[in-house]
């Protein structure tokens, strides 16, 4: 196996301690199960990894006295630990209104936006490496892995009030069956769906593409609504469409949202947030200074983006790239395809044309660019203090598959109402 050492000196209360981190490269499940353990050791919910995190601890971390040889007692060691992972942007609430749990997590956007109404996150799953690096620069957890592993759903605990999952929209086989929770099998919905059964949170809050409500011919939502309603004894009102452009950010991004209650509450009726007509504008999150060259365009790749426009033009297409212009509203940033192409902007602040990538052809003299990884974040409504530690093709791929996070945020806070007014 590969291993990695890390070795420093560090103080606790006047005395000094060698402290050698031994990483193993494949440990990312450990550290998952120690950084949920650290979140959470000032509540009960820490009682769920303890067992498991206290001797991955001792598996992971050689604490050493350098003057008497000694090891460092456990409670130490934590506090170590814990300042390091605290260390964040946007650390756990201490004192928090509810607890919720974060699947098919991405880089954070449904933390975020609970984190801001007051939710504690007391379990994240995100199978992507580079996304999990994103999320522990900016939470402090690293996310477990496989969602569909029993090894990570038994890390889950049990009472907590909110479940949040963004989970990818799969085809079930249901031909001539009644659509229900066991035909669902082989989907990452089937995951969501047991783990509801499980746990029985007080509420479901789902996002997926707008695409769901007519995937497999309307039949994947059906089922979707079926297993909620009738096999999970959920409230499930009629899904609806959101629109990033009605909650404060300028970007055109419709996904459907699906809301649950457990029938216990007696809640019967929830009615999603209004937009709250603001004027937004793509102004709003231009970067404040110039731009690197890097994000320019090419005149060669530039032409060909005119070539391709025109030629599915002629076709009677509506394909190819566009331009936003500061007091418009951006397409929605999608990953892969034209992603990135159709969302270029006029940016004539370039002083620098001398490429910085092995470009074919001269930097364009139009002032023609892509969005920055940063303006991507803005358009879904991250702040600033938001870290991207990842490279740009990362980044666009992780802001890309986000949420937006202040109509995430609006939704949540109508359903935290819901439950809140039944307690």
């Amino acid at each position: 196996m590969d291993f990695k050492e890390r070795l420093s000196i560090e103080e606790f209360d006047g005395r000094q301690f060698k402290i050698r981190l031994v990483e193993q490269t494949d440990s990312n499940h450990k550290k998952a199960v120690i950084t949920h353990y650290l979140h959470n050791i000032s509540n009960g919910v820490a009682k769920h990894f303890e067992e498991d995190a206290l001797s991955y601890i001792n598996e992971l971390v050689n604490y050493q006295n350098e003057q008497y040889d000694l090891p460092i007692v456990a409670e130490e060691a934590i506090q170590y630990l814990l300042f390091e992972l605290k260390n964040v942007p946007f650390s756990s609430i201490n004192k928090p209104k509810f607890k919720f749990i974060d699947l098919f997590a991405g880089i954070g956007g449904f933390r975020l936006a609970m984190q801001n109404l007051g939710g504690k996150c007391v379990f994240t799953s995100e199978w992507d490496k580079e996304a999990q690096k994103t999320y522990r620069a900016n939470f402090g957890d690293i996310p477990f892995g496989d969602i569909t592993k029993e090894d990570t759903k038994k890390f889950i605990p049990d009472d907590f009030d909110i479940l949040c999952a963004g989970f990818p929209c799969q085809a079930f086989s249901i031909a001539g069956k009644r659509g229900g929770f066991e035909d669902t099998r082989g989907t990452l919905f089937f995951d969501v769906a047991e783990i509801i059964k499980r746990k029985q949170p007080k509420a479901i809050f789902l996002e997926n593409v707008k695409g769901l409500r007519n995937h497999n011919g309307g039949r994947t939502l059906e089922t979707i609504l079926n297993v909620l309603r009738n096999d999970l004894n959920y409230f499930v009102p009629e899904p609806q469409i959101m629109n990033a452009k009605d909650f404060g950010v300028p970007q055109q991004r419709e996904r459907i949202y699906i809301v649950g209650f457990r029938k216990d509450l007696d809640i019967s009726e929830f009615e999603y947030p209004k937009p709250i007509n603001k004027k937004v504008s793509f102004l709003q999150v231009k970067e404040h200074s110039v731009v690197p060259t890097k994000y320019y365009l090419s005149t060669q790749y530039l032409q060909t983006l005119i070539n391709h426009k025109e030629r599915h033009e002629s076709k009677g297409n509506g394909f190819g790239y566009a331009i936003i212009n500061d007091d418009s509203i951006a397409n929605s940033i999608v990953v892969g395809g034209m992603g990135r192409e159709r969302n270029l902007v006029i940016d004539k602040r370039i002083t620098d044309f001398n490429p910085t990538t092995n470009i074919k052809g001269i930097v364009n003299r139009e002032g023609i660019r892509k969005m920055t990884p940063r303006e991507w974040a803005r358009l879904q409504g991250f702040p600033d203090n938001y870290i991207i530690p990842v490279a740009d093709a990362s980044a666009y791929k992780q802001f890309g598959n986000s949420v937006a996070v202040p109509a995430i945020q609006a939704t949540a806070n109508k359903i935290i109402e819901k439950i809140f007014d039944k307690l």
